[in-house]
């Protein structure tokens, strides 16, 4: 499986400290902020903020929080103004990355995001040098413990799914984008329930990763992760399981 899908699942699975989830909360609010600001804040009307919201949801991030933030996105509480912005680049053996972000600054993520990937054994590309690589396709993860293979399945080819694979303890549906809020809606009338869906970014063939070059790259996407700005990362990286496990504990 792609480097950082992989190993964010990994990360997601395992308990996280206070700092880290207050970081989590941080990016959290920033996209729901954003997404608030972009389409309002009803999320009837803004699939956007209605994914950020259940993902806010699914970490356990109290109302209030998600609720001020709704408000700092639409203006009735004033707040620090956030754009999105995507980084393209290399990790080590040239890897590609896709780095998205919410900032107030730019000049200053740009130039955090640089020294990052060239401290480990990167550098940032120019616009659309690795985009090429990956396909946007929406994933909705589902419990494997709770239901049987062929009736997620069915559920989910008859909702509009392109596909859906066994990954570990979880299935995976993948959907196309503008499938998506539709696939998870025809889940939930099927009463199969999911751990959490995301909008990502597939790539089309990956590269095999492994020994020291792993650790080096695993080591980047630590650093990349726990930037304030950096919401998402992506790579066509394929590691081993065992390797990202072990370097996430």
């Amino acid at each position: 499986m792609a480097g950082h899908n992989k190993w964010s699942q990994i990360k997601r699975k395992k308990a996280v400290n206070d700092q880290k989830r207050g970081k989590i909360f941080s990016k959290l609010i920033r996209e729901i902020s954003v997404a608030a600001r972009e389409a309002g804040g009803d999320p009837d009307y803004n699939p956007r903020l209605r994914l950020a919201i259940d993902t806010a949801k699914s970490e356990n991030m109290p109302l209030d929080n998600i609720e001020r933030a709704i408000k700092r996105g639409t203006g009735e509480l004033e707040g620090v103004a956030y754009e999105d912005v995507a980084y393209e680049g290399y990790g080590p053996n040239g890897v590609a990355l896709y780095i998205t972000t919410t900032t107030d600054n730019q000049k200053r993520t740009v130039a955090e995001i640089r020294h990052i990937l060239e401290k480990h054994g990167g550098n940032l590309g120019t616009a659309g040098s690795v985009a090429w690589q990956f396909d946007r396709k929406g994933q909705i993860f589902v419990d494997a413990s709770r239901y049987h293979e062929e009736a997620v399945l069915e559920a989910a080819l008859e909702a509009g799914a392109e596909d859906m694979a066994r990954q570990d303890d979880e299935f995976v549906v993948t959907t196309e984008v503008a499938g998506f809020h539709d696939v998870q809606a025809g889940l939930k009338a099927a009463g199969v329930e999911f751990s959490h869906a995301e909008l990502a970014m597939i790539p089309k063939n990956e590269m095999a990763v492994d020994g020291a070059q792993a650790e080096s790259f695993l080591k980047l996407l630590d650093a990349l992760d726990d930037h304030d700005d950096v919401q998402k990362i992506y790579s066509n990286a394929n590691i081993d399981e065992e390797v990202m496990a072990e370097a996430i504990s």
